[in-house]
C-alpha cells in the first residue's frame, strides 16, 4: 500500500517490491520497520505509520533508507 508514496518520494520505479522483514513498534498506531527488497542485489529500509483503526485512515510513508543490501540489519530510525 506505500509502494506508490515510496516511488513518488524516492524518485525509483520499483519493478519488484517485496517485504522480507519487519519489526513493529507501538506508539499511538503502529510504528513498521520494513526490509523491502527492490533489485536484485538492493533493499529499501521504510519506516510506515499505521494510525489507530477508529482512525480510518491507511498506512503512510514516515521515512526511508535506501541503498542497503539484504544482509544489513533492519535498526529502528
Amino acid at each position: 500500500q506505500v509502494k506508490p508514496q515510496f516511488e513518488s518520494r524516492a524518485n525509483m520505479n520499483c519493478v519488484d517490491f517485496t517485504a522480507i522483514k519487519y519489526k513493529t513498534q507501538v506508539v499511538a498506531g503502529t510504528m513498521y520497520y520494513i526490509k523491502v527488497q527492490v533489485s536484485d542485489a538492493e533493499c529499501v529500509h521504510l519506516k510506515v505509520f499505521q494510525s489507530l483503526p477508529y482512525e480510518n485512515q491507511g498506512p503512510s510513508l514516515v521515512s526511508f533508507q535506501t541503498g542497503k543490501t539484504i544482509d544489513d540489519p533492519l535498526t529502528y530510525f
